[in-house]
């Protein structure tokens, strides 16, 4: 099957059709792709973390091999399912992500955020009492 995408892909790519090589899975596909001419590679990473895979070392695998040998290609990490793996996407050279929407608003929280937020607007409200 990866076989007859490698081949649409080069044929697209021939063409000047930018193509997204999806369902990737290994290095070895990325590889394949990159050289075949595709602008993006996908890997689902969270597909991989469901077998006992780590799919991050996988995003970081393809961004070594995409940079020793000057691959265009760009890395879009599918599958995200939480907020860390947006995070250590970015940290190990993802390039684009797809995700839920709940991952990227979670980014926004952290419970210490929380807590100082609660602290520094109970403070102010003591001062304004204070003044009045």
């Amino acid at each position: 099957m990866i076989r007859d995408g490698v081949k649409a892909i080069k044929h697209f790519a021939g063409k000047g059709i930018k193509t997204n090589c999806t369902l990737v899975f290994s290095a070895g596909q990325a590889l394949l792709c990159a050289k075949a001419g595709a602008t993006y590679v996908s890997p689902f990473i969270g597909r991989l973390d469901d077998v006992s895979t780590d799919g991050v070392a996988l995003i970081q695998q393809i961004r070594r091999i995409y940079d020793n040998y000057g691959f265009g290609t760009q890395i879009l990490a599918a599958s995200i399912r939480h907020p860390m793996h947006i995070i250590q996407c970015a940290e190990v050279g993802a390039d684009v992500a797809t995700c839920p929407l709940s991952a990227i608003t979670a980014l926004f929280e952290h419970p210490l955020t929380t807590i100082g937020l609660e602290k520094f607007l109970a403070d102010h409200k003591k001062a304004a009492a204070v003044k009045a």
